[in-house]
């Protein structure tokens, strides 16, 4: 691999109570969903930065609304690593935006994963690391009908536009714009991630209260 590497992005809203993981909050309270959202974000980034040491590549952590909450700033200590803000528009418009800017940075490739889905592991994010050097795409689907990682070798804006997010047919729809843009892809093992009181049950034991 070029000495630029992989740029890894973990996606994350600030774990704020009442604004993060408010389909939790039935079963959590308001709290209790913001303090679940915040262990996992320290593990996704943590396996990130486990995986990032292992190939040459750089981490980011792209926040929102801003990059000021102090879990952000810990971590950026911790792990020395990127913070930046993900802006306007829709989940679409925002990942892509963070995956053109890591590839117009000089990056090899770029991989996003979403920072609520512990199923991510550095297996998996290695996994996908490995995909994108022989794919132009990487995916990871969730069992939700989305998909927890995308990884990317160059940019690729219709991946992101007139999908149906948050729905069961995300995936699906992505597929066939991956389809239409002649990209070769790769999808990896689903994983779940955790939105609701009915995803509590894939929670890793170690990120329960």
């Amino acid at each position: 691999m070029a000495a630029t590497g992989l740029r890894l992005i973990v996606f994350a809203k600030a774990p704020q109570p009442g604004q993060a993981k408010t389909r939790l909050i039935p079963a959590l309270g308001a709290a209790g969903a913001a303090e679940l959202a915040e262990r996992m974000l320290v593990h996704a980034v943590s396996e990130a930065a486990s995986a990032v040491r292992v190939w040459p590549g750089t981490l980011e952590l792209c926040a929102a609304p801003d990059a000021e909450h102090r879990c952000f700033r810990r971590l950026a200590v911790e792990h020395g690593l990127t913070l930046t803000v993900q802006g306007d528009g829709d989940i679409g418009q925002r990942m892509h935006r963070a995956l053109e800017r890591a590839l117009q940075q000089g990056s090899e490739g770029a991989l996003l994963m979403g920072s609520d889905v512990p199923g991510l592991t550095r297996k998996t994010v290695l996994e996908a690391a490995a995909a994108l050097l022989v794919h132009d795409a990487v995916f990871v689907p969730a069992h939700d009908g989305g998909y927890a990682l995308v990884g990317l070798k160059k940019a690729a804006p219709s991946l992101f536009e007139g999908i149906a997010w948050s729905t069961a047919q995300t995936m699906a729809q992505t597929r066939a714009k991956a389809r239409k843009a002649g990209l070769r892809w790769v999808e990896l093992a689903p994983v779940h991630d955790i939105d609701t009181a009915d995803d509590l049950v894939h929670l890793p034991l170690a990120l329960r209260a």
